[in-house]
């Protein structure tokens, strides 16, 4: 992490990796340069599918092939040590929200979660709570790597944002992760009163493989009879780990998140024998997603995700689920981690705040009326 003269230094006794200190020298040169100057040094504007590439993320991708040839073959230590660090760095600061550490009880006797609880400052008891699960494709991420995302959902958003350690493959392969998103729903909705949160205005959310999680916590609370969430929050969710789609064709190259990092990531979590279509593992495939929350998906036009994404929100539409789909056109997979450098990503995740603010007042509202439905409109 960095230290007070602003040098990365080891994590764990280990040396940084080669990433890490790259992203640090990327937050200094996106706050020493103007816009105007980040733009010429991004190079020709990056056009794609009828998109263009925002020119910040285009000078992130650029400066991220300096170290591309020098750096050591990625391992599992040093992907995960990547976001640890790097994550906080890009993330940016976010003020006036307050933080305090706890363990969820699992369904398992003896084992708890590791959970971080995000307060806006002022906010009162009773409040609307967003239980959140990190990215990293089940495999990295952590509290601390998008600890500076869910500051800034409870900021924007006004409410508490419960943000959950589930734990990671390949340690803990399929279906654990899966497991202890559900439980730390199932602890958030009854133990609401002890989170200081309105139990009947709790939403699910997350990016990538943890907006993937969000939608499975959903689901299964639908199919089993069980509470459910009132809103439901994913920034270009990991759902379909069985197919190909044309975004990963078009973009599965060159734009942060690769091809072959995606087949890695999934064959650490998902065992052989695993049914790749299992709806655990790819909502977007279930039979019958009818009766979930309201929902607000967010995708980026560069993201080999990106279809998958859309294919979950198409598919929750026909299902008759009020749902919000918005892709981002010059966005990136991991724009949610790089509020600390991009005022496009910044906007982005603003708008994803303000519809899960707009959501659970929604869900209060019609949860205090005779009227059972619940929707929201955009």
């Amino acid at each position: 992490m960095p230290d007070e003269a602003g040098a990365v230094v080891a994590v764990d006794g280990k040396a940084p990796h080669p990433n890490v200190s790259l992203k640090w020298g990327i937050r200094v040169v996106f706050r020493a340069f103007p816009p105007a100057v980040r733009r010429v040094l991004a190079g020709k504007p990056v056009h794609r599918d009828g998109q263009t590439l925002d020119p910040d993320l285009q000078l992130l991708l650029r400066l991220g092939k300096l170290t591309a040839r020098r750096a050591p073959a990625a391992t599992l230590q040093s992907r995960r040590q990547q976001l640890e660090v790097g994550g906080p760095l890009v993330g940016g600061a976010v003020a006036g929200v307050a933080s305090r550490e706890i363990d969820l009880t699992a369904d398992d006797p003896g084992r708890s979660l590791p959970s971080r609880l995000y307060t806006p400052d002022g906010l009162s008891a009773g409040s609307p709570l967003l239980v959140y699960f990190h990215g990293g494709a089940w495999v990295t991420g952590s509290l601390n790597s998008h600890e500076p995302l869910c500051r800034f959902l409870a900021a924007h958003a006004g409410v508490r944002v419960l943000s959950v350690a589930y734990r990671r493959a390949p340690e803990h392969p399929f279906p654990a992760a899966v497991d202890d998103a559900a439980a730390a729903f199932t602890f958030a909705h009854a133990r609401a009163g002890d989170l200081g949160a309105d139990p009947d205005a709790i939403a699910v959310g997350g990016d990538s493989a943890g907006g993937g999680l969000a939608a499975v916590v959903a689901h299964r609370a639908v199919c089993a009879g069980r509470p459910t969430p009132a809103f439901l929050l994913m920034f270009y969710p990991h759902c379909d780990t069985a197919n190909r789609s044309v975004s990963r064709e078009l973009f599965g190259n060159g734009f942060g998140l690769t091809d072959e990092d995606i087949e890695w990531y999934t064959d650490q979590y998902l065992p052989p024998g695993v049914d790749r279509s299992d709806p655990r593992v790819s909502i977007a495939l279930a039979d019958d997603l009818s009766g979930l929350p309201p929902t607000y998906v967010v995708t980026g036009g560069f993201d080999p995700l990106r279809d998958e994404g859309e294919l979950l929100a198409s598919r929750l539409a026909q299902a008759g689920v009020d749902v919000v789909l918005r892709r981002e056109p010059d966005l990136m997979h991991g724009f949610a981690n790089l509020l600390g450098i991009s005022v496009r990503c910044r906007e982005a995740v603003a708008q994803g705040a303000g519809a899960l603010r707009v959501g659970l007042a929604l869900a209060v509202r019609s949860h205090g009326s005779s009227d059972d439905g619940r929707s929201l409109t955009g």
